[in-house]
């Protein structure tokens, strides 16, 4: 038998089609077929990228973490360095990281081989993690009677790069939200800076003087250094505030700022409790989606760039 929607039936279904929460699930669910379809080229030579911002609060692990694993499903591999004392990155990952455990600590202060502490994440088998524990909060003060301690991290890279037979296509480094020497060491060794900023009131704060802090580096560390990704978080299109955050952010920095905005999501942060990324946690989620769609966008940036510099040459 057919079943005939009723006059009333059918002009609920109408009225349900045209709300926000409707239109919004179909623009999740067109983003996702997208995603499926989308092409990705990976990159020829390791991309070291570091996720940085000394205000606290603005999604920077989250960030580092969710980005990683992104790429990760897309096919790349990817190194997560946990350069943050608290270690949340780890944990996000899935990686032990307790006091016992070989770590970023003993690669600066005792010099081991970054691939004798670089752990395998239970999420994917692109993923990998150097993860942080508790003693990593002592390394400033270690780090200052140290030889050449700007350039510590740098050279673990550049042994690790060597030592390992296949070369990761991103290492992703997350900063503690300070500018001190740990964050200093991660600027000398990478080529990117990735700033995440969230879409509130105070949202520029501090920016000018991250900015200043990588000028610096440029000039005295790492020349190659540059911000090349700004990525807006936490953003809530119901409010005005969040829309006037990220054109002011826009007008700013035009050519740095993703096309793509996360939003404020509770599956976001749900997912480090359970020891996961949203992608694993729940990757069809619009926290999720718009991770995945950032890493796109970095992936595609970066053969622009590639073919930009060529033709420079």
């Amino acid at each position: 038998m057919f079943h005939v929607k009723q006059p009333e039936q059918a002009a609920a279904t109408a009225s349900f089609d045209d709300t926000p929460l409707a239109r919004e699930l179909a623009d999740l669910s067109s983003r996702r077929r997208a995603l499926e379809k989308a092409q990705v080229t990976l990159p020829t030579s390791t991309r070291i990228v570091t996720v940085s911002n000394q205000k606290g609060g603005v999604g920077k692990t989250t960030t580092a973490v969710n980005l990683a694993a992104a790429l990760a499903h897309a096919g790349a591999q990817v190194l997560v360095v946990d350069l943050d004392p608290q270690g949340n990155a780890s944990t996000a990952l899935g990686v032990p990281h307790s006091a016992d455990i070989p770590s970023v600590y003993d690669v600066l202060i005792d010099e081991f081989p970054l691939q004798d502490v670089v752990q395998s994440s239970p999420e994917s088998h692109n993923l990998f993690c150097a993860p942080s524990t508790i003693h990593l909060a002592g390394a400033e003060i270690e780090l200052v009677s140290q030889v050449a301690r700007e350039h510590r991290l740098r050279r673990a890279l550049e042994g690790y790069l060597e030592s390992v037979d296949v070369a990761p296509h991103f290492i992703i480094i997350d900063c503690p939200p300070s500018l001190g020497l740990l964050t200093i060491n991660a600027f000398a060794a990478a080529d990117e800076v990735l700033i995440p900023i969230q879409c509130e009131y105070y949202a520029l704060e501090g920016l000018s003087q991250l900015l200043g802090s990588v000028k610096m580096i440029q000039k005295h560390l790492n020349p190659a250094l540059h911000v090349s990704t700004i990525l807006l978080t936490m953003y809530d299109a119901r409010t005005r505030l969040a829309q006037q955050v990220a054109e002011e952010v826009r007008s700013h920095f035009a050519d740095e700022v993703l096309k793509t905005v996360i939003p404020r999501s509770v599956r976001v942060s749900e997912a480090p409790s359970f020891g996961q990324t949203v992608i694993a946690y729940d990757g069809q989620s619009a926290g999720a989606v718009a991770y995945r769609e950032a890493a796109v966008e970095i992936m595609a940036r970066g053969v622009r760039a590639v073919v930009a510099t060529e033709g420079e040459a």
